[in-house]
């Protein structure tokens, strides 16, 4: 929605903005009326009648028709099809908004320290790694998660590796290094089996 849009919406509104302009757009919706009739049918004064179809007619809602020396007020079927595209753009924009929203719950569904799960939201997106800390005690965070990707005591290729890392990062020939390096996953020579650090070994990272 432009600038001029949200102005011409910010008209409709304005005019709607009362509960009996609002009904009378409902029931001009019908068929059409005189003054004379609405006023009647609100129990209002022709005066304060007048005062709420100009109001309408102003911003386009109501069409006029002239019979003999009668004015006849109906909808507007077009204008109120732009409202409705105007209302119906803000929803959208806001279910937008809403599915720009990152996915948390899977970090908040682990069992971690509050601190931990804040280094999570700050490094991922939906489930995949943005960046790397920089520093060692963050980047230990990312790799705790990564390494929770991987079934202990199952070996893996390297092909294997990378397809599992590539769904966090598209750089996963550097998380696979890095999980090697910190010690969280060991592999044969000539790097053709990997596998995760037994439980029983203590992983002690070598900060670099």
């Amino acid at each position: 929605m432009d600038a001029g849009q949200s102005e011409d919406l910010l008209k409709l509104l304005k005019a709607v903005a009362d509960e009996n302009r609002l009904r009378m757009v409902s029931l001009l919706s019908e068929r059409a009326y005189t003054v004379s009739e609405l006023a009647g049918v609100f129990d209002l004064t022709e005066p304060t009648v007048s005062h709420h179809v100009s109001k309408l007619h102003a911003a386009g809602l109501l069409r006029l028709k002239m019979e003999g020396n009668q004015r006849f007020y109906s909808i507007n079927e077009k204008r109120l099809s732009t409202f409705k595209f105007y209302v119906n753009a803000i929803e959208q924009r806001f279910t937008k908004l809403e599915k720009a929203k990152p996915d948390t719950t899977w970090i908040e569904a682990l069992d971690w320290s509050e601190s931990d799960k804040k280094i999570l939201r700050d490094y991922t997106r939906d489930g995949k790694l943005v960046q790397m800390p920089v520093k060692d005690a963050k980047a230990l965070v990312i790799l705790r998660w990564l390494v929770t990707k991987f079934e202990q005591g199952k070996q893996y290729t390297e092909k294997q590796i990378n397809t599992i890392l590539g769904e966090a990062h598209e750089d996963y020939a550097t998380l696979r290094r890095t999980l090697v390096d910190y010690g969280y996953m060991r592999r044969e020579r000539g790097g053709s089996v990997y596998w995760l650090t037994p439980e029983d070994e203590k992983v002690e990272p070598k900060f670099h």
